[in-house]
């Protein structure tokens, strides 16, 4: 049997510290983090509370960062972003708030620029496959139906 290592409270929640520091951190992540521990649940409410008093934790902040870095980064379309945010359990003022971090320009140049690029990679002949594969990247990718077909249509012609 392995033996756990066991921490204070207050061990635990400058190691929790530091994990909110690194990276913005949802509640769910460091509710997982924090099952590592197996606390007590006072003691877990304890340091959540302490955390978030602290802004170690903050969960707008989170979403709004979550959102830039997938949407600059990864070049998500705003569906997915929302999906992947409830997915942490965000709250829907988060979601909103969120999305408005994503500039529509630069949006709608991100999903002109990913459609180019991948329709220059797709080495499928047929009009109707090309266009087929390009809508399900577009999809996987979670940009909105009618801005795909608006964009596809456009460069595949």
């Amino acid at each position: 049997m392995i033996k756990k290592k066991s921490f204070t409270v207050d061990e635990i929640k400058r190691k929790l510290e530091n994990y909110c520091v690194y990276q913005d951190r949802c509640h769910k992540e460091v509710e997982q983090k924090m099952r590592e521990y197996n606390l007590i649940p006072e003691a877990r409410e304890l340091i959540l509370l302490s955390l978030m008093k602290d802004n170690f934790l903050n969960e707008e902040r989170f979403s709004k960062s979550f959102a830039r870095g997938k949407f600059r980064i990864k070049s998500w379309g705003k569906q997915r972003i929302v999906r992947e945010l409830k997915f942490r359990d965000i709250s829907a003022y988060n979601l909103k708030t969120a999305l408005k971090e994503i500039d529509e320009e630069e949006y709608i140049a991100t999903i002109y620029r990913i459609t180019e690029n991948r329709n220059a990679v797709i080495s499928e002949s047929d009009f109707y496959k090309r266009k087929k594969k390009l809508i399900d990247f577009l999809m996987r990718k979670g940009f909105e139906n009618e801005l795909i077909y608006k964009v596809v249509n456009e460069v595949v012609s």
